[in-house]
């Protein structure tokens, strides 16, 4: 895969200044970023983990694909070309601008994310049919990805699209984390919480899974539709009180209706994770002389938090060689989260990027990282972004305070002004996000 990771114009040029004397260096360090997350990246793409699963796993010969989530294209097409014709029939339901293409004998849906529509409602339905009248002799290949919570979705009843939409934002904009999401869109969907499992019956599934999750419980990558469902309805309104969510009745009242414990003629394969991503990020700077250490592939607290805690490791690195002397690079991997107050522009990533920048401010040598690895970070075009010891200098220049961007959760105009933005377009595959400390 060609994958094309780019900054803003400027973004060197403007990453260099006062750092005199130093200029090569800090290229180096962008250069070794920038090829790292590219390296990672490629390391989770359904072409290389679908086929590698399909070889152990899969031998049916009468197979009926669907594939969900934002790389669902990615999958499809691999599985498709894997197994021929064993493939009688398909569909893909993917984001947005997330297809490349038609595949032989599959049928291609876009759909919203990370808010359901209309057309997430009639891919889903098409899917639901697809699957209607199978037999006990037919598997159905399940490709999973994250995103498939949004993508795939039939409303209970009683519940409506417009209902599923505004608790989703509720939970989104008072930083509930995914489990805690998913939890609460299983009651409210035909589909999540093992009952698509129960439509397809009495055929089998099979499911490859890309884990969008921390720690890769396989019941909440996209609200688990071929999953047995062990959270209860008592979680769900526990986390209703939690975030003092505002429910209409009926909602309540679906919420109430416990999900299915038990699902026979079901199995699956984990195909890729933010383990193995982060894993291939160290792998591909060791070999270009770093000291690596991951410190942790289950990051999950605030954005803002998570950028602070990171930059304080970069300084503690700087002033006393711990975790590790230079050169070295400290790796995480997770999904932090973002509380929206304000009405600005970013994502996660850009968020926790732009926190660490006061405290590696001066810190020659030294740039922080973070990008989302499917490309997009929040409602915008970035992945991420990058910030060094000259980000937060070069903003007071303009008058600006980063405490002010962050406030207003508009990381992404802050990081546009200095050129820390990294756009890699949609990668095709979506294995949580990868943060990293370089330094020379």
């Amino acid at each position: 895969m060609n994958l094309s990771i780019a900054h803003n114009k400027g973004a060197l040029e403007r990453l260099e200044v006062g750092f005199s004397g130093e200029v090569a260096i800090m290229n180096i360090l962008k250069q070794d970023a920038m090829e790292a997350v590219r390296f990672a990246i490629e390391s989770v793409l359904p072409e290389k983990t679908v086929i590698r699963v399909l070889e152990e796993s899969c031998t049916s010969k009468n197979i009926t694909v669907l594939s969900i989530g934002k790389a669902a294209w990615r999958m499809a097409k691999a599985a498709k070309e894997h197994l021929g014709s064993s493939v009688k029939k398909g569909m893909v339901i993917t984001k947005y601008g997330h297809s490349m293409g038609p595949i032989e004998g599959m049928e291609i849906f876009e759909a919203g994310h990370p808010i359901p529509d209309n057309n997430s409602i009639l891919a889903t339905t098409k899917a639901l049919e697809m699957v209607s009248k199978l037999s006990k002799q037919d598997l159905v290949l399940f490709l999973i990805s994250g995103g498939g919570s949004s993508l795939f979705e039939k409303p209970a009843d009683g519940v409506s699209l417009e209902d599923i939409s505004a608790v989703t934002e509720q939970l989104l904009s008072c930083g509930a984390n995914i489990t805690e999401i998913n939890t609460i869109r299983k009651r409210l969907s035909q589909v999540k919480g093992g009952k698509f499992a129960q439509t397809v019956q009495p055929a089998s599934i099979f499911s490859i899974i890309l884990s969008d999750v921390l720690g890769d419980r396989v019941d909440t990558v996209a609200s688990g539709p071929a999953f047995p469902d062990p959270t209860s309805s008592r979680e769900a309104l526990e986390i209703v009180e939690k975030y003092s969510l505002d429910l209409k009745p009926e909602i309540l009242n679906s919420i109430l209706i416990e999900t299915p414990k038990f699902l026979p003629g079901i199995s699956w394969s984990l195909a890729g994770n933010v383990s193995s991503l982060c894993k291939a990020a160290a792998n591909f700077l060791g070999r270009k002389g770093y000291r690596v250490i991951i410190l942790t592939t289950f990051l999950s607290c605030e954005a803002k938090e998570a950028g602070s805690f990171i930059g304080s490791i970069a300084k503690e690195i700087r002033f006393y060689g711990r975790p590790l002397l230079p050169p070295c690079a400290v790796i995480f991997g997770g999904e932090p989260v973002v509380h929206l107050k304000g009405k600005g522009i970013g994502g996660r990533n850009q968020e926790l990027a732009l926190a660490a920048a006061p405290l590696i401010d001066g810190l020659r040598g030294t740039i922080v990282v973070s990008i989302g690895s499917d490309g997009t970070d929040g409602p915008t075009d970035a992945a991420g972004g990058m910030v060094d010891g000259g980000t937060a200098s070069f903003l007071n220049g303009l008058g600006k305070k980063i405490s002010d961007f962050l406030e207003n959760n508009d990381s992404g105009t802050a990081l546009d002004l200095c050129g820390g933005l990294i756009r890699t377009g949609p990668t095709g595959t979506n294995v949580n996000d990868l943060s990293m400390i370089l330094c020379k």
